[in-house]
């Protein structure tokens, strides 16, 4: 869903998907072109199927963050397209305000939560919605590994300039010194995301298996982009991370 901007329309078509997506209401299907129906039609029973699992179980509020955290990623790819749409190369600032939120990680966090226990409070729900550190140090990690790992490829078939663009033209950087500064934050976020788990006041409030979600998360997106865009491109390196783990695990044996 990064590059929802590069498979549908015009910027006005986006305009009305955008819109769609906000409301997430059957009644404004009518509204949208036929092939966008194709993706909006299965992403309003997505929801509806996930709010009924939760009304059996009184926990359909569950339901609400999770619809708000993707209206707020859809928000964010509308900029992007925008940007795209005019040549427009904002500075790392104004890009990353909105690319931490159009990585989806924030979205996908919430969304993991929705099946979980009863120790997922609502309280935890607000918390985690609010981009707390830890959270919000996981998305620059995800952001800036996608994109030192795939700038290229997105920029050769169309895509708004990526953190390494913004970088490079800001502080007037060759390619490679800009992608070393980049991994350089990404090392500080882990540290950040470190300190969240062994030295902060976090652990008193959050259970144990909403941080591990968290740092699992993080864990699958330093694994699929170490050694480059392992979602655009699946090479043997994720091919086999994934058989090793899912189909053909080691056992462990004490």
């Amino acid at each position: 869903m990064d590059d929802i901007y590069d498979a549908y329309g015009t910027l006005e078509e986006l305009q009305l998907l955008t819109n769609a997506v906000q409301r997430l209401d059957a009644h404004y299907i009518n509204q949208l072109p036929e092939y966008m129906k194709s993706f909006y039609k299965p992403l309003l029973d997505f929801y509806e199927e996930m709010k009924e699992a939760m009304i059996k179980q009184r926990k359909s509020y569950r339901v609400k963050y999770a619809k708000d955290t993707f209206k707020q990623v859809s928000e964010s790819y509308f900029v992007e397209a925008k940007w795209y749409n005019e040549n427009y190369i904002p500075t790392m600032e104004e890009y990353m305000r909105n690319a931490v939120v159009s990585f989806a990680y924030i979205m996908a966090t919430i969304a993991s939560f929705v099946g979980m226990g009863d120790f997922v409070t609502p309280e935890i729900f607000n918390w985690a919605s609010n981009n707390p550190k830890i959270i919000y140090a996981s998305s620059i990690v995800g952001r800036l590994m996608d994109d030192v790992a795939s700038h290229k490829f997105e920029q050769e078939r169309g895509h708004c300039a990526s953190a390494v663009e913004c970088y490079m033209r800001e502080h007037a950087v060759s390619e490679e010194e800009a992608c070393s500064e980049l991994k350089k934050q990404v090392e500080n976020s882990w540290k950040d995301i470190n300190q969240e788990l062994i030295f902060s006041e976090i652990s008193k409030v959050v259970p144990g298996p909403v941080l591990t979600q968290i740092l699992n998360f993080t864990r699958v997106i330093d694994f699929l982009y170490k050694t480059g865009d392992g979602i655009t491109h699946v090479g043997k390196k994720t091919k086999d991370g994934i058989t090793s783990l899912l189909i053909d695990p080691i056992s462990v044996s004490y």
